[in-house]
């Protein structure tokens, strides 16, 4: 499976704003449109919002790009009661920005904690309506740990324009393409992908800094058209590459270029741009049920699922699905963010007991956009309520895959990761295949398709008991509607009871 997220699609929405509430919405990544009848239209971008007052009875339509995430979040009409009558532009400093994420997380679940007063709001929406020009000097990527990814990264940072296919890569370090893949992720958190771009964009800067003319430096750093690397330079830091260069010689030359790229890397904001507030404080949720499986995900810090007696750890990046009807209580903890993804009908997903995921860093943006379309109208039109669980399906069977001999052939791999991709919301026995099936997995796995089904649940059994689920927890999820059957046949393939083996684990 592709581990790349896709890109937020287009979203446009509008409406009559005739609400008791104040509306602020603010862009997160992207660029948006917002139309307001009466007044010019906002163009916004990543870090900007815009403030539109209570029963206004205006006619409003946002409109976004590509890739944009964008956070509507209504305010109490005490907040700036008369101070601000109309719609006005705001920027929104980075210290801000996880405050107002939280900030829409307790609007739109159960979630209640002490300390987030919207009164904080008011200076921050009274502050300059424009972002200053701002660059901030690129971080270097961080290296990957790992042999053959650490030379690539090497070779990379000695030579940015070098445009190896991953296969030549893998190669060139005696590695595969899937073990260089997987150790660029688990090292860096970013895609190959990513990660190279990264790396271009760095030498870009220094080579402008150092005097190089724009043309040039788009070769140089191994971007294949201009108006390509133009879009990737102001995707990352919010000038053209001409703007930076501008920028960068109307500076008054006293030391090097390269020391005024510097002064200009570190403009920051106007000095009258409110502090933001210290900390996130802790949150939770009274106990209570849905009528519905709910996807909960981890952004930020850490947080926990309780049911029963038994806790579930949220760590960041982690999603898991609350069953419906179980009495449960969620919480965050101090500087932590969960956002809920969607739910899914119990006729849609069978689940008894909740089930996770990590989703890597990389997967932020896309997740925060369907947390926002799951819970509010700036949706795109063609929203598929189910479409997270199917997300998620392809995220767990991508996991499992990695401690699975794994099925070479394009049909055969399909099968395996079907079959992973559902193994504990419909059962556990595998389906029926034809016989090429049958061939090709015994072929590429030295495994019969039978045998290969019941290895993939014993070793997620294995994990999941691990981790501290309990064997009747494991023994459903793996799908066996019994747990004696469930201990004879994972004592069987390795060695040990369920029980004696998480003792084992613990010891």
């Amino acid at each position: 499976m592709n581990q790349d997220p896709p890109v937020p699609p287009r979203v446009r929405s509008s409406g009559l704003w005739d609400q008791p509430e104040h509306l602020l919405l603010w862009v997160r990544t992207g660029a948006a449109r917002v139309r307001m009848e009466g007044h010019p239209d906002f163009h916004l971008t990543a870090g900007e919002g815009v403030w539109i007052p209570a029963n206004g009875g205006s006619h409003w339509a946002v409109d976004t790009e590509p890739g944009t995430v964008a956070f509507p979040l209504l305010t109490h009409p005490a907040i700036t009661a008369g101070a601000l009558p109309e719609p006005r532009r705001f920027v929104v400093p980075d210290g801000w920005q996880d405050w107002l994420i939280q900030s829409f997380n307790l609007m739109v679940t159960p979630l209640s904690g002490n300390g987030y007063s919207q009164d904080a709001l008011v200076e921050l929406l009274r502050g300059p309506g424009k972002r200053p020009v701002r660059f901030a000097r690129p971080d270097p990527p961080v290296m990957p740990r790992a042999g053959g990814a650490r030379d690539v990264a090497d070779e990379l940072l000695r030579n940015p324009a070098l445009d190896l296919t991953v296969a030549a890569w893998a190669a060139r370090v005696l590695s595969s393409p899937r073990t260089l893949l997987r150790d660029f992720r688990g090292d860096t958190g970013l895609t190959f992908a990513q990660w190279r771009l990264r790396c271009r964009l760095s030498a870009a800067v220094a080579h402008i800094a150092a005097g190089h003319g724009v043309d040039q430096v788009a070769a140089r750093v191994g971007f294949a058209t201009h108006n390509g690397f133009t879009r990737a330079f102001k995707q990352q830091f919010g000038l053209t590459p001409h703007e930076f260069s501008r920028n960068l010689a109307a500076r008054p030359v006293a030391s090097g270029l390269t020391r005024h790229a510097d002064d200009l890397m570190r403009m920051m904001r106007a000095q009258d741009t409110p502090a933001a507030p210290d900390m996130l404080p802790g949150a939770r949720t009274p106990s209570h049920t849905n009528n519905v499986h709910v996807l909960i995900w981890t952004y930020r810090g850490s947080g926990y699922l309780d049911i029963g007696d038994h806790r579930y750890e949220q760590e960041r990046g982690v999603a898991t699905w609350i069953p419906a009807g179980a009495e449960h209580t969620t919480g965050v903890r101090e500087n932590s963010i969960s956002l809920p993804l969607g739910n899914a009908g119990t006729d849609d997903l069978q689940l008894t007991e909740p089930l996770q995921v990590q989703f890597p860093p990389a997967w932020d943006d896309y997740l925060m956009f369907c947390s926002i379309s799951a819970r509010t109208p700036l949706r795109p039109d063609d929203y598929d309520p189910g479409h997270i669980a199917g997300l998620f399906a392809d995220q767990v069977a991508a996991q499992r895959a990695l401690s699975l001999p794994m099925p070479t052939g394009a049909p055969a791999r399909a099968a395996a990761m079907d079959y992973l991709r559902h193994l504990g919301t419909s059962g556990g026995s595998g389906p029926d295949v034809p016989a090429d099936l049958h061939r090709a997995f015994r072929e590429q796995t030295g495994m019969s398709f039978a045998r290969w089904c019941y290895a993939a649940r014993m070793r997620i059994a294995r994990d999941m008991l691990a981790g501290g689920a309990t064997p009747s927890a494991v023994s459903r999820r793996v799908g066996y509607a019994h747990l004696p059957t469930f201990s004879a046949a994972f004592t069987r393939f390795h060695g040990l009871p369920p029980r004696d083996y998480q003792q084992r684990e613990k010891a």
